[in-house]
């Protein structure tokens, strides 16, 4: 017997997205699957219109905006699998990407995995093949091999210090013992807290490049929005004061406020983008006060 799958996703007030995923999902060989939709900030219940588009899909109606995280754990929470998969709504899935992500999750001592991640417009272009570890000085991490042709280079399976949150599988074990997707975050850097919970506990997260998904990036907060501005702000204060102590911290902190915050509000005022300049003061004023 495959073991069960559950693959949960979070719609926020994109139905037709939503169900493009949903067909994709149905045209999966994988033969163990449950899907939950977890209808996020919905202003009307579109459980008729996910049903339709696939037969025995679960629709979870949450009338509060919970964000990311808190709308994957209400998907959880209800889960079944032995393994649970995230997966944005905004991406295709492509065959044999459950079966190779289960085998390399069924591996001694690994959590959880991530495929290959590509371009939906420019789908020979790689958007993620692992991450590299955030930097304690900039607070900043880079996704190896994003914006390269795939030209076979990525095609090895590795460790990495992160999954990405457009696409990861996890065991059902490791999330009974690290719990959750940290709700703190709301909207962004929520997975990358995640996976240091789950490493600290002693589990590895691999990229797994014989599964591969096509992503539709930024659709639901824009490429430049003064939203992603905001939570990409605050929750880089926010990560960093969560998994960095000490000197590092205080390092960390003084290179922020000191030299990136004094850089970025200039190159914004100079653009005349006083949108994601605001936004970006109020992220950085709030990246100190969250919990």
């Amino acid at each position: 017997m495959s073991p069960l799958v559950s693959i949960i996703t979070v719609n926020y007030r994109q139905a037709k997205v939503t169900c493009d995923l949903l067909e994709t999902i149905g045209k999966l060989a994988y033969p163990n699957l449950e899907t939950i939709v977890v209808d996020n900030g919905a202003l009307e219940d579109s459980t008729a219109i996910f049903k339709s588009q696939l037969a025995g899909v679960q629709v979870i109606v949450s009338r509060e905006n919970l964000g990311f995280a808190g709308g994957n754990n209400l998907g959880i929470r209800q889960a079944k699998g032995d393994f649970i998969f995230l997966i944005n709504n905004d991406t295709v899935l492509t065959d044999g990407l459950i079966e190779a992500l289960v085998a390399r999750c069924q591996q001694p001592g690994v959590g959880a995995a991530s495929p290959k991640i590509k371009y939906f417009d420019t789908p020979d272009v790689i958007q993620y093949a692992g991450f590299t570890q955030v930097n304690p000085l900039t607070g900043r991490n880079k996704a190896i091999g994003q914006g390269e042709l795939d030209q076979g280079q990525h095609d090895t399976a590795r460790p990495v210090p992160y999954a990405h949150g457009a696409a990861m599988m996890l065991r059902r074990e490791v999330i009974e013992k690290v719990g959750l997707m940290p709700e703190v975050f709301f909207l962004y850097y929520e997975e990358l807290d995640w996976c240091e919970q789950i490493r600290r506990a002693g589990y590895e997260i691999w990229y797994e490049p014989a599964a591969m998904i096509l992503h539709k990036e930024s659709i639901s907060t824009g490429k430049a929005s003064p939203l992603k501005t905001e939570y990409l702000t605050k929750n880089r204060i926010l990560f960093m004061r969560r998994n960095f102590k000490g000197w590092k911290l205080a390092a960390f902190l003084m290179f922020f406020y000191a030299i990136s915050l004094p850089t970025h509000i200039f190159r914004l005022a100079l653009e005349g983008n006083s949108a994601n300049l605001k936004a970006l003061c109020r992220g950085a004023m709030a990246g100190l006060a969250s919990a």
